[in-house]
């Protein structure tokens, strides 16, 4: 949530790592494959081109992934970034509203030190469904976005008590 605040940082740590590889996300992809060590920061990379994939695959590329940035300025493909935007939750809740309305619950947590920036966009998404009445529980929690098996205590009762109802 909040595409602008979680991926469009991770742009230019993403090029750093392809500029390794001559800025061939495939020639990348394979060293980073074969490495008996994955690279310090390849995580970020393989993240954000996991991303590319599902929000904007290009089935003629490399595992139909490309970038929503230059390669060379890191500036936003406009088009490109559309396409990514359109998945955002913030911006779907417009279109895709009534399809959340319609759930038997909707459950939203996020950690006050989310280190991808969730917590802003996990705002705007509740803030926006509260302006359209959709019915949701939203938690704030002190913690990150990592290791928080825990939240399941909290999400899991919520949910199965809507499901059994």
């Amino acid at each position: 949530m909040g595409f602008e605040l979680c991926y469009l940082p991770d742009m230019p740590a993403t090029l750093r790592a392809l500029a390794g590889a001559d800025t061939s996300i495939e020639r990348w992809w394979l060293r980073m494959e074969e490495a008996k060590k994955r690279p310090d920061g390849s995580f970020t990379a393989m993240h954000v081109l996991a991303m590319a994939a599902s929000y904007d695959p290009d089935p003629a590329r490399f595992l139909g992934m490309r970038l929503p940035v230059t390669l060379d300025t890191c500036e936003v493909i406009e088009e490109r970034w559309a396409n990514w935007m359109r998945h955002d939750p913030v911006v779907a809740v417009e279109t895709l509203g009534d399809n959340l309305r319609a759930l038997k619950a909707l459950y939203i947590d996020c950690g006050v030190n989310d280190q991808f920036n969730l917590l802003y966009g996990a705002r705007r998404f509740t803030r926006r469904l509260n302006a359209l009445g959709i019915a949701h529980r939203y938690e704030e929690f002190s913690d990150n976005h990592t290791n928080v098996d825990y939240r399941m205590d909290e999400s899991l009762p919520f949910l199965a008590h809507a499901l059994s109802g």
